[in-house]
């Protein structure tokens, strides 16, 4: 019965994820077809575990490569030379092979290839949660951050996916079309290495703790970047947040935004770390006065930390839309 569980808390949220990504792209792919590379993506994740293992097997050889981890260098070059480019890879072929084959079928849009990616990312992200949940499950904390994470790879892919996309009535394949996918799988590599060391950035001694503090706005700004391209893809007008007409107004404009994003993200971060102090408590704990007023004190934080981030969120908005008129 436990298994089971754990099986529907890994496989449950990123389905669901892809389901309302299914209801807002239109499509002439049908869902049980999509659910297809939906299995197709955590098969691709099957793969890069393994890729990862024979990698740090031969590696192991060579240098000691577990010493070198050990380090924050260690794990820096870990997530730059495997961990990223593997999982990556491995998304980015099966999302090309999937492509190739519809296209010779179908006149594909570009909005579905992007589905495409969204739904093998989604696939790659129920795999991983089956393996940390099953091998390192803790509890409830471990089902918060896999439930925190659901998105995240599929965030990871939004640049190499547009780029696909961007060139579905093109030849992929070509050595032009090629450069402008290998740099838009570049930065989702380093994306999702930052994203890795910032998470565990909090295991380390100060001033290399505070790096957990840059990993949910981080987390946050790759958000709005993949609506942007979806937006984008489906002939819509992005939201503009960063205007102005002088070089200055521009400047400070970005800082607010840069603001919004560490106010924002750092509210959640918040809630998170609220989440994992409170499921080490017993029920007697939790009536504890000492413990309610810092629940309290965390929830108003959050709260505080939220609303300024709206508040400028919405004010950049406005100044973006008056723009317009002139």
């Amino acid at each position: 019965m436990v298994d089971v569980l754990l099986v529907l808390l890994a496989v449950l949220p990123p389905l669901l994820l892809l389901v309302y990504y299914y209801s807002r792209i239109p499509t002439t792919i049908s869902l049980m077809r999509l659910l297809l590379f939906f299995a197709l993506g955590a098969i691709s994740g099957f793969i890069a575990l393994y890729l990862e293992l024979v990698f740090e097997t031969v590696v192991q050889w060579v240098v000691n490569w577990r010493i070198i981890q050990r380090s924050l260098f260690g794990v820096v070059l870990r997530q730059l030379i495997e961990v990223g480019p593997i999982e990556e890879g491995c998304k980015l072929v099966t999302v090309i092979a999937l492509t190739k084959y519809f296209q010779h079928r179908y006149r594909l849009r570009s909005s579905t290839v992007f589905l495409f990616c969204l739904a093998v990312s989604l696939g790659f992200t129920a795999e991983e949660n089956w393996v940390y949940l099953f091998h390192g499950f803790q509890g409830i904390p471990s089902v918060v951050e896999r439930l925190i994470s659901t998105p995240v790879h599929a965030m990871f892919s939004a640049p190499w996916g547009y780029a696909l996309a961007m060139l579905v009535n093109a030849s992929i394949y070509s050595s032009r079309h090629n450069g402008r996918v290998s740099q838009a799988w570049l930065n989702s590599v380093i994306c999702h290495a930052l994203v890795n060391v910032l998470s565990i950035g909090g295991r380390y001694s100060f001033p290399w703790s505070l790096l957990s503090y840059g990993l949910f706005p981080f987390l946050l700004w790759m958000f709005l970047r993949l609506e942007k391209y979806l937006q984008k893809l489906q002939g819509q007008d992005p939201r503009t947040l960063i205007s102005g007409l002088t070089s200055k107004q521009h400047l400070w404009r970005e800082f607010l935004m840069l603001l919004t994003l560490m106010l924002g993200g750092n509210a959640i971060f918040v809630l998170f770390t609220l989440t994992r102090n409170l499921s080490v408590l017993n029920r007697l704990q939790l009536f504890d006065i000492d413990v309610a007023l810092f629940v309290l004190s965390r929830l108003s934080l959050s709260l505080i930390l939220g609303l300024s981030a709206w508040a400028i969120y919405r004010y950049l908005r406005r100044l973006a839309s008056r723009r317009r008129y002139f």
